[in-house]
């Protein structure tokens, strides 16, 4: 997952909301996916069909096997499904029962905050109180043109969005004016969610600007790392916390959430084997697109190192990276993309069941050992 960079310009101040249904205690643990599907396929519906119903499958067991939270992608691009992650997360929520539902993420800049937030209090009343946004400027910029918005106003779209967003979220009834949208005098936002407020969470690439935006309104914050060593970014969650607390936030009840790629299979061979190339292709692909040099084996054993950025391996050397950045990082989630690319659906299911019934457990384990 990435989140491009956003700078820190003025929304205003949501109410602080705490999450529910931890059950890991100290930290959720969870997946995230855009619905990898073959950009080429002859008959798209059919291969849009196969991956949305094997996705419905991977959240149900995700839910069976204790994990916390599912999140989905926006996209809107031949290679993934998910352009509408909500109605998803729905269908997801009537086959699950105490697994979160997210965004990961929501672009909000080229969507409407009133659309958006009616989308996810219904889906939080169908889920009994499980839904989430995350919300982000996206890693693509295809929804710029196709909803009619120009890239020149990247920024103020979604400051101004945001900012809209927030105010339907802490009152029924909206007055709010802007510049990119018609204003609205006082009109009801329908329906409101069970959870009150809904939790929102924003996505960001890195950069301090953003990252000390989040800190500053109070907002739980997810950090993509998708490249370099993860330590790096561990300074960003101090100025994080700093930001909140000179803005007068209550830093203990801040969330945080690091978002990475990975996989598990039974020996940390396997796992290797298994994801290398569905991770290369995805990789090169977008690379062809952005102008980043081609991946490797050499360049993927060493993000899989132990200072690398991919959570890979058997289910023992993924939780002892888990739990080793947890205490880097103090962060309060972890999401893993496991489903990337042309990932086998049986292997992604396997995956799925290790790190609930193996790595889940061993990282509480090692947690709460910690904690004595």
């Amino acid at each position: 997952m990435c989140f491009p960079d956003e700078h820190l310009l003025p929304v205003r101040a949501p109410t602080i909301c705490c999450q529910n249904g931890n059950r890991t205690g100290s930290m959720e643990l969870g997946l995230y996916t855009f619905a990898d599907i073959d950009p080429n396929a002859e008959n798209k519906g059919g291969e849009g069909q196969r991956r949305l119903r094997n996705l419905i499958e991977e959240i149900e067991l995700a839910d069976q096997v204790g994990l916390d939270v599912f999140g989905l992608g926006e996209h809107h691009r031949p290679d993934y499904a998910a352009s509408a992650p909500a109605v998803i997360l729905a269908a997801a929520a009537a086959r699950t029962k105490r697994i979160r539902l997210t965004s990961a993420v929501t672009v909000l800049s080229s969507d409407d905050p009133v659309r958006v937030f009616q989308q996810f209090a219904t889906l939080d009343l169908v889920s009994n109180g499980r839904a989430e946004i995350m919300a982000g400027r996206g890693s693509f910029v295809e929804s710029f043109p196709l909803f009619g918005q120009s890239l020149d106003d990247y920024d103020q779209l979604f400051a101004e969005k945001l900012d809209l967003l927030l105010a339907i979220r802490d009152s029924e009834k909206v007055t709010w004016s802007g510049e990119m949208r018609p204003p609205i005098d006082g009109r009801g936002v329908y329906p409101r969610p069970l959870q009150d407020p809904l939790p929102l969470w924003i996505a960001v690439g890195g950069t301090p600007q953003s990252v000390a935006r989040a800190g500053a309104l109070g907002l739980p914050m997810a950090l993509a790392i998708i490249g370099g060593e993860p330590r790096r970014f561990a300074p960003l969650f101090d100025l994080y916390r700093e930001a909140a607390r000179r803005a007068g936030q209550d830093v203990s009840k801040l969330k945080t959430s690091i978002n990475v790629h990975g996989f598990i299979a039974d020996t940390t061979d396997v796992a290797a084997d298994q994801f290398y190339g569905p991770q290369a292709e995805v990789m090169n692909r977008i690379g062809r697109e952005r102008g980043w040099g081609p991946t490797s084996r050499a360049h993927f054993d060493q993000a899989r190192s132990p200072t690398g950025n991919l959570f890979l391996g058997d289910p023992e050397t993924v939780a002892q990276k888990i739990v080793a950045h947890q205490r880097l990082f103090r962060n309060d989630r972890f999401l893993l993309q496991m489903a990337i690319g042309p990932m086998p659906h049986g292997e992604i299911m396997r995956g799925i069941e290790l790190y609930g019934t193996k790595v889940a457990p061993r990282v509480r384990e090692m947690l709460a050992e910690a904690s004595k």
